[in-house]
């Protein structure tokens, strides 16, 4: 959802006044819970540990993230797969390939020797 632009981005206050009159290589990580910030030019170069529910991720900002928001870039979901017995079959398959060609490489190399 956008913001109006009648009332401009949203910053968090606190986040701006841990940013402010600091070098981005001597701040160290950020630490804030407010993943609804949005990315401002003043914040590129540091580095938030930005809270996804459980812990602090840390995100470098960088200047193509200006405009975005801090949540966009700390996942609160983890991707584990998709499944199901056709996804067993080919991983199955694959270990099989890393497997003999491993085994080929290995039996090239002693053949040089």
């Amino acid at each position: 959802m956008t913001r109006s632009l009648k009332k401009g981005p949203f910053v968090d206050p606190k986040l701006l006044k841990k940013v402010e009159g600091k070098k981005p290589d001597q701040a160290g990580v950020i630490k804030t819970w407010s993943r609804a910030s949005q990315i401002s030019p003043e914040m590129v170069g540091f580095r938030f540990g930005v809270h996804n529910g459980k812990q602090h991720i840390e995100v470098l900002v960088t200047e193509e993230m200006v405009g975005h928001r801090l949540g966009e870039f700390s996942l609160t979901k983890k991707f584990h797969r998709h499944g199901g017995k056709m996804q067993k079959e080919l991983e199955q398959k694959k270990r099989e390939a890393e497997i003999t060609a491993a085994k080929t490489a290995k039996a090239t190399t002693e053949t040089k020797k």
